[in-house]
């Protein structure tokens, strides 16, 4: 009888996706241990010498070929897909998804322009119980509008690259609880407010919040280039809240501040939006630096830029500052309007990401109005 040659099994290329684990066939000994490993969809027919071979890597070339391809139909998982990550995260990840959802960052900025605000309206140190409410209630109410935008825009974040590690992408969180959490902070920001600052202070806090979400979260977003031209009004209200905490009333004064936020929020997002900008196209949302030339984004930015710097000088001669705001305004005025110019030219000459860097003025904008807001607080500390 003759002796029976070795037949070669070719070689499969794994895959992925979920379901059950598989080994690639035809790759060397131990692959189905340390080597390749494929996911089989549920309801996917999957060989049985597949299976015969992960538990033992070590057949024979001669007996591979013999192994009939017998159809075996993958397990599916009891747990839905999107609740396993949910169920294998750590009480550590989910208290963070839920402090992710608040976005802290925005709610920094926003703080920002609160507190030395106050100190303006108070003409010095005021009272650190009402500072404390305030920025308690104001950080509660910020987190509630983000909380709320991430409810609703949880479908684009999935796609975008800079997003899709948020909770509810990762399905750390599911969207229900995430819109009881967010509309929660705001009932306790507003009770908060009312309570413990004013009744004006509140409802302002709740206008800003129902304008973010409402107006721009769900309706300028997705549908114009000047989304966050006029969706960037509710990150001006913070100024005014400001002033109204400490005197129950508004006046020109926190006005002049509401714009000078107002004219810095388009050159601060897009910068950022040009850094993202595939990201936006990708999931439709017609930012500008999305459907216009870099050069056409910069100029953009520098027209904003400089409305910004001269509204910041109004508020000395509307609020009767002393002479160290306008001085310290008008350098950091200068220095933003510098690298506005400077990105304005590089993006005369590229439309390269790389030679625009349009993060340098970004991180720039966010240097810029904290020191403008430091300076705000300390003019009436100085006394000059």
């Amino acid at each position: 009888m003759g002796r029976t040659p070795n037949v070669p099994v070719p070689a499969r290329e794994p895959t992925h996706g979920r379901g059950g684990v598989q080994p690639a066939l035809g790759g060397p000994r131990g692959a189905g241990e340390h080597g390749h490993l494929r996911w089989t969809p549920p309801g996917a027919r999957t060989p049985l010498s597949a299976v015969r071979l992960g538990l033992f890597p070590s057949v024979p070339g001669v007996l591979r070929a013999a192994i009939p391809e017998v159809p075996v139909t993958a397990v599916h998982s009891r747990v839905p897909a999107d609740r396993q990550d949910e169920e294998r995260a750590t009480l550590k990840d989910v208290v963070a998804a839920y402090v992710g959802l608040t976005k802290p960052r925005v709610i920094e900025l926003l703080l920002l322009t609160t507190v030395p605000v106050m100190f303006f309206a108070a003409r010095g140190v005021p009272p650190l119980g009402l500072v404390a409410a305030t920025v308690v209630g104001g950080a509660l109410s910020a987190g509630s509008a983000s909380a709320l935008n991430c409810v609703y825009d949880r479908d684009i974040d999935e796609q975008m690259r800079r997003t899709r590690r948020r909770a509810l992408p990762r399905h750390i969180v599911t969207p229900r609880s995430a819109l009881v959490f967010g509309l929660t902070l705001g009932v306790v920001s507003t009770i908060l407010l009312y309570l413990l600052v004013n009744p004006l202070s509140a409802g302002l806090s709740v206008g800003a919040n129902a304008f973010y979400v409402l107006v721009y979260t769900m309706v300028l977003k997705r549908r114009t280039t000047q989304n966050i031209v006029w969706g960037g009004l509710a990150g001006c209200f913070p100024a005014l809240i400001g002033w109204t905490a400490v005197t129950g009333e508004l006046a020109w004064a926190p006005v002049v501040l509401f714009l000078v936020v107002f004219f810095w929020t388009p050159p601060h997002t897009w910068a950022l939006a040009l850094r993202y900008r595939e990201d936006y196209a990708s999931v439709d949302v017609p930012m500008l630096p999305v459907v216009a030339p870099a050069r056409v984004v910069a100029r953009q930015i520098v027209l904003y830029s400089y409305a910004m710097v001269a509204t910041s000088l109004l508020l000395w001669p509307v609020a009767g500052t002393g002479l160290f705001y306008p001085v310290a305004a008008a350098v950091l005025g200068v220095l933003f309007l510098v690298e506005a110019h400077l990105m304005q030219r590089r993006a005369r000459t590229s439309d390269a990401l790389a030679d625009i860097r349009p993060m340098r003025l970004f991180h720039w904008s966010n240097l810029y109005l904290s020191l403008l807001f430091v300076t705000v607080a300390l003019d009436p500390l100085l006394g000059f």
